[in-house]
């Protein structure tokens, strides 16, 4: 098997203004502003795209979102869904104390003959590039006629029942929606919050990851991977705890947590379809430190990526920098 897939089922335009000082309530004037095409799917297989690890990124895709991804120097990995609706905007204040506050937009509606478009493209990237995983990154949507959920979990068991290991990113109801069930997911990215909420148990340490991290592996999901901020990123399989954290400078956190999913799964990618768990959560930790040293969502280049210290079965009384409740 030789690429990775990415389904982003509710795409962006990231808007991002820089500012002195936000000062809520007053004027603001932005120092300085970018737009780029995003939605976690997009931002994973951008980071990806730095590596010799073929990917492809399905999304809907309008003429703003296509004009970007050219602008960006992206295009090409692009596999988009043409569509005439209006993308959303994601809008992310940053400040020069390193603040990030996050303006999101609900999910815009996708009709049935749009999803059922993606999902037929979905799984001709998947043929062509022989694909290894499938990740189905973001929001998920309401369709348009029913309001309900797009029904992504029905695209999950067809990639698992065709030797496609699965990797979901989402949160809410969706991830909810997910753990119900975990037998077709190969593997789950919850940050700390989402881990906290979805197993009903405040995390103050380590230990307190890891069990919650256990309970879904031993619930059916190969790889459970927590990314967790400041703390750095942890995983639960079958070869045991690992944790990584590289050191950094925090910028902007918009995209880190894809940038860390981008790392795990191409440090953990083996030709021979076998996944090298330590080597993949030492990578993850490295490119989430380097995306939140930088001004924009999406990473340009890894070259300045600081390594990250590993440790496996690392001392569960560890607290957490940034403890979920």
């Amino acid at each position: 098997m030789s690429g990775i897939v990415t389904l982003t089922p509710a795409p962006a335009i990231d808007l991002t203004y820089h500012l002195g000082r936000l000062q809520l309530g007053e004027v603001n004037r932005a120092t300085a502003v970018h737009t780029e095409l995003s939605g976690k799917g997009v931002n994973v297989a951008r980071a990806i795209a730095l590596s010799p690890v073929p990917v492809s990124a399905v999304l809907a895709l309008g003429a703003q979102g296509a004009a970007l991804a050219e602008e960006g120097g992206f295009a090409d990995l692009v596999a988009g869904v043409p569509d005439e609706g209006r993308t959303r905007v994601n809008t992310t204040l940053l400040d020069a104390s390193g603040v990030t506050t996050k303006v999101n937009e609900a999910s815009v509606p996708v009709d049935s003959a749009l999803w059922a478009a993606l999902v037929d493209r979905t799984e001709s990237e998947l043929e062509r590039l022989d694909a290894a995983w499938l990740v189905i990154s973001g929001s998920i949507p309401p369709l348009a006629e029913s309001g309900h959920p797009v029904p992504f979990l029905d695209l999950v068991r067809r990639a698992s029942e065709r030797g496609v290991r699965v990797a979901v990113d989402t949160a809410g109801a969706a991830l909810s929606a997910v753990a119900a069930d975990l037998r077709a997911v190969s593997l789950i990215k919850p940050n700390t919050h989402e881990l906290a909420e979805l197993t009903g148990s405040p995390l103050r340490t380590i230990g307190d990851v890891t069990d919650g991290a256990r309970r879904l592996h031993e619930a059916g999901c190969e790889f459970v991977y927590v990314s967790m901020g400041a703390d750095g990123a942890l995983c639960v399989s079958a070869a045991g705890v690992q944790h990584a954290k590289a050191a950094a400078t925090v910028v902007n956190t918009a995209g880190a947590g894809d940038a860390s999913l981008a790392g795990f799964l191409v440090g953990s990618w083996r030709d021979d379809g076998t996944v090298d768990v330590p080597a993949g959560v030492q990578l993850a930790a490295s490119w989430g430190a380097l995306a939140v040293s930088q001004a924009t969502t999406l990473l340009s280049s890894v070259a300045e990526a600081a390594p990250a210290l590993l440790t496996f079965d690392p001392d569960p009384a560890t607290p957490l920098t940034e403890p979920a409740t």
